[in-house]
């Protein structure tokens, strides 16, 4: 119990402690049609097509070579999600899945969803930098990343022009992976059919954050999730930088569960 709750305490105590001020976009990986990225269609609770990965994904002891970019926040290993209404992990289907912001998005109304995986070098040394800060006992230089982002997305049902903007950024080195998630502007947490205001996109059923391995023994929800606190999640982190959240989900930490908090109480 001693381990588990050390690793907490650097999961979620390490939010509290002196976090760095950064501009929000610089948080973010650069994405766009000019970096190569694919745009997903303009469709309410849409998708990717399957993204076959050139190298495989470690997600708490399984490997995966497909993935898919949801509309609804989501980057789910082998099967597609187009649930709007977000459920908290642990999740009773057992479906593995990264949700930086699950929520029910709809880019026709406004913004675009954009993916790409990538070998390129200075990406890859980006991956690699970071990496190297926030986790300096872990060797790691990464070959590998996928980067999917939201950008200026709107709600269902919205009949404001908030928008919000995050991503999601999945690395490894064919063996050690890593997930890094993003926030450079949240400003709605529910779609109208979540129970949201149409004029504000707060109220209801709000967007769930973390990930799901889909054992039902490792998953993480972030501090705030399914609450009217997650609008502000770009004020927290795990990793001392305001925005950010950065976990490592190999099977090297298979054996640690993040389901409870009792330690911290």
């Amino acid at each position: 119990m001693a381990t588990l709750c050390t690793f907490l305490l650097l999961v979620v105590g390490s939010a509290l402690i002196s976090p760095v001020q950064n501009s929000k976009e610089s948080l973010l990986y650069p994405y766009g049609t000019d970096q190569g990225d694919t745009k997903n269609p303009k469709s309410d609770d849409g998708t990717s097509s399957e993204i076959h990965l050139s190298t495989a994904f470690s997600f708490y002891g399984k490997k995966y070579y497909s993935v898919f970019v949801n509309n609804n926040g989501v980057v789910s290993f082998g099967v597609n999600v187009s649930q709007y209404t977000p459920d908290p992990f642990p999740l009773d289907g057992g479906y593995p899945f990264v949700a930086p912001y699950w929520g029910d998005v709809d880019n026709r109304r406004g913004g675009d969803v954009f993916w790409r995986q990538t070998q390129d070098p200075a990406m890859l040394a980006r991956c690699t930098a970071d990496i190297n800060e926030y986790f300096p006992g872990i060797p790691f230089t990464a070959t590998w990343a996928l980067i999917a982002t939201w950008d200026h997305v709107a709600y269902f049902g919205t009949t404001s022009k908030k928008v919000n903007t995050f991503q999601a950024v999945l690395t490894t080195n064919g063996d050690i992976a890593f997930i890094l998630l993003n926030y450079a502007d949240i400003q709605w947490t529910t779609g109208r059919a979540s129970g949201g205001d149409p004029k504000t996109g707060l109220g209801g059923t709000p967007a769930q954050a973390g990930f799901d391995s889909g054992d039902r023994k490792n998953y993480y929800n972030i501090p705030s999730s399914r609450t009217p606190d997650v609008v502000n999640i770009g004020e927290t982190t795990n990793v001392g930088v305001l925005g950010r959240w950065v976990f490592q989900v190999d099977e090297y930490v298979a054996d640690v569960t993040t389901e409870s908090t009792d330690c911290l109480m």
